[in-house]
């Protein structure tokens, strides 16, 4: 039930260009690669560490540029 053979993807294909025309085909197929292009751009951000300033330091300077 796992393999799909090149039957089945023709009948797939067949029934894509029966839903959509051959026109939005190109059109569809830019989208999902964008798609798949921000998906892969977005998890690699989420793999590097995030440089944050620790809280205590922000107040800090913001109390003492306050005080003069």
């Amino acid at each position: 039930m796992g393999d799909i053979g090149f039957s089945e993807i023709l009948l797939i294909l067949l029934i894509v260009v029966l839903l959509f025309g051959g026109r939005k085909i190109p059109e569809l197929m830019k989208g999902l690669g964008q798609g798949i292009k921000e998906f892969k751009k977005a998890s690699s951000l989420d793999d590097e560490p995030v440089k944050t300033e620790p809280k205590a330091k922000d107040t800090e300077a913001v109390n003492s540029e306050n005080k003069a």
